[in-house]
Parts: C-alpha cells; structure tokens; sequence
C-alpha cells in the first residue's frame, strides 16, 4: 500500500490579464461606445490577442508529500504558495497537469474561507464538518473543544459576519484543526491572531503533526518552518526551486540567497508595495553617518546606520517604527525602536516625507551574514509591518575590525563580538 498523501505532476496554473484599450485613457460617451462597437466585434471574431497577458503563478511543478509528513512551504511574494494551495484544495482549476490526493482535505486559506456570513458560529462548524464529509455525531463530540480553543464561547450563537476578523480567525483556525481531516492546509493566516493566539496554534499544529496527519504549512515566519517542518520546499516564481529535509538550508537559500545572489544592503518600493494610512516605507539601507550607502563587507567597527525614507501619512501617538537584525542562522538578536529611549527624546514624525536613522553599535556584531527589516506599527493595536512575517529586508556582511588585540584578530564563537572595558581592584595587604 502507498504512502503517499499528495502527488502532484507537473502542475500548472496561468493567468490571462486583459488590458482594454479604455485603459488610461478618458471615459467616453454612449455615442463614441456606439460607433466602436463594429470594430470591437470585429476584433472579437478575428481573435486578437492584442493586450492580453498570461501570467503562470505555478509552472512545472512536481512533487510528493508523504502520510504524516509535515511539510513547509516558502518563497517570496507571488512565488506561487497559496495558488498551489488553492489548488489543492480544489478552490481553482490547474491549467495543465495532474493532482492526486488520498484521505479527506482540510483547508485554512483565508480567514472565514468556508464560512456563511448569514449563519452563526455554531451552524458554521456543523457546515465545515459536513463539507470535510463527517456526521453530525462525530462534529458534535468535537464541538467542545473547537469552541474552547476559539475562545468565543458566548458569541456562538450569532452570525459570523459580525465577528471581528480575530474571531473568525480563531474559528476557522479551530474547525481546521479539531475536525481531523488526514490533510491539513494551512496558509498564513496566523498573522491575524495576537502572540498568545499565533503560539497558541503554533503548538496545535505541532500537535496535529505528531498524530500522523499530514500539513501543508505556508508562513514567512521561518522559526516556525524549521521548528514545525521535517521538509520544506522553496517556490520561486511558480516553479519549485527546491524541496529538502535540510530545513535550515533551504531557509538560509531563501533568505539570503545563494552567492552573488543577495539583495545587499538597501531595499527601495517598488510601487504601492506595503502602503498603508500612517508610514509607508519607501527606501531601507545601511549607510554611514552622511546617509551615503554603504556596501558589503562592513567591518565590525565602522560607522553603519540603518536608515529608513517614508512617507507619513496620518500622525498617532502609537506608531512605532524600527528594525530588527537575524543572524544568518535566522536568530533574532535584537529589535530597536524609534520609543526606545525617555519620551523626551523620542524623534517627532510629522506628515510628509522623513529619514529615520539608527546606529548599529560599533564592535557588537561578529563576523558573518545578517539580515535586518522594519519592523513596527500602531502600538497593541496593529502590526504594519510584522516581524519575521511581512516586512522590509536587507542583508549585510561583517567582516573585520572586530579588536585591536593582538589576542583576537579573527571571529570569536557566538552571535555577538563586543568589546567592553575591564578593570582591575587590588585588596590592601
């Protein structure tokens, strides 16, 4: 009898984009419409393919999951992870090859996918329930324990369209896990939930992993890939780049890159990307104290200043705005806000453009790979831009000047190197 839990061959899904000729261009009158209306037909008969763009989310992507594997699955923004959840869960068809699942399939995809917003919290789990093929009796032997771990006991009874988007998180995350479908997906859908609540499922789906199901996992959080995971795999632009039971590598692969393929030491927005009402980030670099960027190596004891250029939108008296440094096994070292210090020297953010600059200490990180991002948001009330999840990165290298001690000219064991003073008491005879 096979093991195998997922099998996926050559799998393919594309996207067509039209673009109308409208596009950019003014409104035009029921009388212009009109008299274009024999050239649209026109090209609609001949087929014209004029404006037309396919876009493959997913490309040639073969694989095997295994019964009880709990498999990781990374990549950046628009590499393809939730398409090929979708996928396999049946949300949207392949363009072009073949999947094949064996046992029932539970999907958290989005927070309240699968839910009726006119039915209550309790209609909603008895509906899940039925949708993953069970009887009423087996959802009911359940429904203690998904309303405990939701924690929305008394709202039970009332329409989910009224539940904050926590609520329904925590629902759907609860039905997900408690209904015991053989294969879980899990998209990354945890960034709703608070710290306690993220841990909270963190360790359910560990659970759910040691009893033999199999897991899907999709998170940018990589502490959670390699503590969860006994595999991952590493999307790129629709195709699998890599699938392996070295975590910890395929993790470093996706962070930094393979060599001569690392971002290096600045971040610029694209576009529109992380807008938001308060602080939109438009540049993120390491720079010297003139606020000219600097470039890789840095030695450990030269002027480097994480300097982030934004856009403030809309003052509050909660937002708070940083950077966070991983070491290149993916430790976090510390964090470092712009509210650090007493309030009164708390730099003002005011509306319009600003720079924002921090030194990294001289002589405090050893030699090797680090990673930084912005971190920060409204203040326990709403990440912006969430650590290790969704955030700004940049990568840079340390590389000498870490003492001028003949006694210690090359890197020390450990994540940090510093260099403190000593002194020394003598007792009176």
């Amino acid at each position: 009898m096979s093991d195998i839990a997922i099998r996926i061959a050559s799998l393919g899904k594309a996207y067509e984009i039209t673009r109308t000729a409208q596009d950019g261009r003014r409104y035009k009158t029921l009388r212009e419409e009109l008299m274009l209306a024999p050239r649209a037909l026109f090209s609609m008969f001949k087929g014209s393919a004029e404006g037309k763009t396919t876009i493959w989310a997913l490309k040639d992507v073969s694989l095997e999951v295994k019964e009880g594997e709990v498999l990781g699955i990374i990549g950046r923004n628009g590499a393809g992870k939730s398409t090929l959840l979708k996928v396999l869960s049946r949300i949207t068809e392949p363009t072009q090859g073949r999947v094949e699942l064996f046992g029932r399939v539970g999907s958290l995809l989005e927070v309240g996918t699968g839910f009726h917003p006119e039915l209550t919290g309790r209609e909603n789990i008895y509906l899940n329930g039925t949708i993953l093929g069970m009887r009423r009796a087996e959802v009911t032997r359940k429904f203690a324990d998904i309303i405990d771990f939701a924690e929305i006991g008394q709202f039970i009874d009332t329409p989910v369209k009224r539940y904050s988007s926590g609520m329904s998180m925590r629902l759907a995350f609860a039905i997900a896990a408690h209904l015991e479908p053989e294969i879980l997906l899990v998209d990354e859908v945890l960034a709703v939930g608070d710290a306690d609540f993220q841990k909270k499922c963190l360790g359910k789906i560990k659970e759910v992993g040691q009893s033999g199901r199999t897991i899907l996992f999709v998170s940018h959080n990589m502490n959670a890939i390699e503590q969860l995971c006994s595999r991952v795999v590493l999307l790129n632009k629709g195709r699998l780049n890599r699938a392996s039971s070295d975590v910890r590598s395929v993790i470093k692969e996706y962070l930094f890159g393979q060599q001569g393929e690392v971002d290096g030491t600045e971040w610029r927005n694209p576009g529109q990307e992380f807008d938001n009402p308060w602080f939109k980030p438009l540049r993120f670099c390491i720079t010297d104290e003139q606020g000219q960027k600097r470039n890789d190596p840095l030695a450990n004891n030269s002027e480097m200043w994480v300097q982030i250029e934004a856009e403030v939108g809309r003052c509050d008296p909660a937002l708070t705005v940083g950077y966070a440094v991983y070491s290149e096994d993916g430790n976090l070292l510390y964090w470092s806000y712009q509210t650090d210090e007493a309030l009164d020297k708390w730099p003002a953010l005011r509306k319009g453009r600003c720079i924002l600059k921090s030194q990294i200490p001289k002589r405090l990180l050893n030699e090797g790979v680090y990673r930084a991002e912005i971190i920060g948001g409204l203040h326990h009330r709403q990440w912006l831009f969430e650590p290790a999840v969704n955030a700004p990165s940049i990568y840079f290298t340390i590389q000498g000047g870490l003492s001028e001690s003949p006694l210690w000219m090359i890197k020390r064991p450990g994540l940090l190197a510093p260099v403190v003073p000593w002194f020394v008491q003598y007792e009176a005879c």
